[in-house]
């Protein structure tokens, strides 16, 4: 038999978060503000959706304290709503179970170690010298090149590739279709061809990360690259060879990191960004989305090179006058005529 919906009360308790109104209200879900029906929570974070919370049709909301005495429903209040729904929904996250073992049409290497109660799915593959940990998945289709290693609760969910010398920390979620460990982009120009760098790194990935779909991350061409714990990563990331990235650093879908930047911690990169190779970034550094880093960032804050969309006709206009500008500075500088 199922357990029964928590109260809000029992919600309150188990995340210690303020209680307004009736706490035996029951929580089957949740929900947005706009869409979210009775028995479920829905969450106000963000001011731009203050208007729809008196209308909601959720039975409780999450909302900071300066929105409480505004709310129709019972709600929990938090410092941080968006926290603390995400939190609670995680509740009601269903996660197939896993049985231990290995799939029949499997492929281990002899010299391989698969952990008793680790999970390894149809159709995948397991190379030479390669280690599974304690409690990992390896969900159908995988390809697990050799000398990896998968940490202790990681999960590749479907199709991921790790191709050599990949190190997975603990509790590594990696979606499907990733890439990592592939050669990097190492090329040297020998009498008008380009000849090949062998890449004899690895790639290291520190405990509870996330990797998202159809990234790919580059194995180093000596030394490693390099994820450090808490890392977050979109789907459609390239990271290059030799990459560092310092701890909890999110980057959103279709960044690119080129070979041997250095990205410090806590950093925030949205969608569509490029970071060239062979800089460094410090530090607690948010970089809006489609800018181009081209030069090292050594202070803390909020960094853009991207120009919003406009309409067609002014930015002709502008465009044409940017081509102008190098010509009126020079003039601006001129020194006077006699």
């Amino acid at each position: 038999m199922p357990a029964p919906s928590p109260t809000l009360a029992e919600l309150a308790g188990r995340f210690q978060l303020g209680l307004r109104g009736d706490g035996g209200v029951r929580i089957r879900g949740v929900a947005t503000l706009a869409a979210a029906g009775e028995g479920q929570l829905a969450f106000l974070a963000n001011p731009r959706y203050r208007q729809e919370l008196a209308g909601t049709g959720a039975s409780a909301v999450v909302l900071a304290e300066a929105d409480a005495d505004g709310c129709p429903v019972p709600c929990l209040v938090a410092a941080s709503p968006y926290v603390a729904f995400a939190r609670i929904a995680a509740l009601f996250e269903s996660t197939p179970a896993r049985a231990p073992g290995v799939h029949p049409s499997a492929v281990v290497a002899e010299d391989a170690e698969v952990a008793p109660d680790a999970h390894v799915g149809p159709f995948a593959s397991i190379g030479a010298r390669s280690r599974i940990g304690a409690g990992a998945v390896i969900g159908p289709g995988c390809v697990i090149g050799d000398d990896c290693e998968v940490g202790p609760g990681s999960e590749l969910i479907a199709r991921v590739t790790l191709v050599t010398r990949v190190r997975l920390g603990a509790r590594v979620r990696v979606h499907p279709g990733a890439v990592i460990g592939a050669e990097g982009f190492g090329l040297a120009m020998d009498a008008g061809q380009w000849l090949k760098v062998p890449q004899l790194g690895g790639v290291q990935v520190g405990d509870d990360c996330e990797i998202g779909a159809n990234t790919c991350i580059d194995r180093g061409a000596l030394e490693d690259t390099v994820l450090e714990e808490d890392v977050r990563l979109d789907n459609l990331v390239q990271v290059g060879h030799n990459v560092r990235i310092g701890a909890h650093t999110a980057m959103a879908g279709c960044v690119a990191v080129a070979g041997s930047a250095r990205i410090g911690r806590y950093c925030l990169v949205g969608g569509g960004a490029g970071i060239a190779g062979h800089l460094s970034v410090c530090d607690r550094v948010t970089i809006t989305a489609m800018s181009l880093v081209t030069a090292s960032i050594t202070e803390p804050g909020e960094y853009a090179s991207a120009m919003a969309a406009q309409e067609a006709r002014r930015f002709r206009r502008n465009a044409a006058r940017f081509r102008q500008l190098d010509a009126l500075a020079r003039r601006m500088v001129a020194p006077p005529k006699d």
